[in-house]
């Protein structure tokens, strides 16, 4: 580790004890943007009951303070973590629009260029509404719960599911109207030529 970091450190961690605690954090933390992965999420899940389920205090009253602490506050953190990785849908349906569409560009363009395997603006908008119903809101929920955000919790909630509900609405319209804009910037974009199927 380099010294002109020390300061930083010492503000960090005082003992090699803290120091791993702080690094499995660190880990945790850039794990929990891994949506993907059904394993971890279901970790992620069982953590949070263990934390805050109804049963808590009956866990809770086995550690020490400190671990349940620990605990809430080191699942909270990974809950952020994910938040802040999918803020767009949370927030007024223009910033959810927005980043909507460029994240379908980001894929379409991938797609077009060889370096994805399926179009994604076949299953765009049910996918949306899927992620609504089984990612984003459950997520505005727990984070309501457990009462990170003071007072505000409740408007991520509102927004995410307002939003769910535009989208049902426009959604459909939305992915036409990407792919045109899409062919539009991109009319000299050419895709690879297609792959002989190998030999077995």
């Amino acid at each position: 580790m380099e010294d002109e970091y020390a300061a930083l450190r010492a503000c960090i961690y005082h003992t090699e004890d803290d120091l791993q605690r702080f690094r499995q954090l660190v880990v945790n933390t850039v794990l929990a943007t891994d949506i993907v992965d059904k394993e971890l999420q279901a970790l992620r899940k069982a953590r949070w009951e263990t934390a805050f389920s109804k049963d808590a205090t009956a866990i809770a009253s086995s550690d020490s303070g400190v671990e349940s602490e620990d605990r809430k506050a080191t699942i909270v953190i990974e809950h952020l973590i994910q938040a802040s990785d999918v803020s767009h849908t949370m927030q007024h349906w223009h910033i959810y629009k927005k980043w909507n569409e460029r994240f379908f560009m980001e894929c379409y363009g991938a797609f077009k260029e060889g370096r994805a395997d399926s179009d994604p603006s076949q299953n765009w908008y049910k996918g949306e509404i899927g992620f609504f119903d089984f990612y984003v809101i459950p997520l505005a929920k727990k984070l309501q719960n457990c009462g990170v955000f003071g007072v505000s919790s409740h408007e991520y909630l509102n927004y995410a599911r307002a939003n769910r509900e535009e989208w049902v609405r426009e959604g459909e319209s939305l992915v036409g109207q990407y792919l045109l804009k899409f062919k539009e910037r991109n009319a000299n974009l050419v895709a690879p030529p297609e792959q002989a199927p190998s030999a077995l």
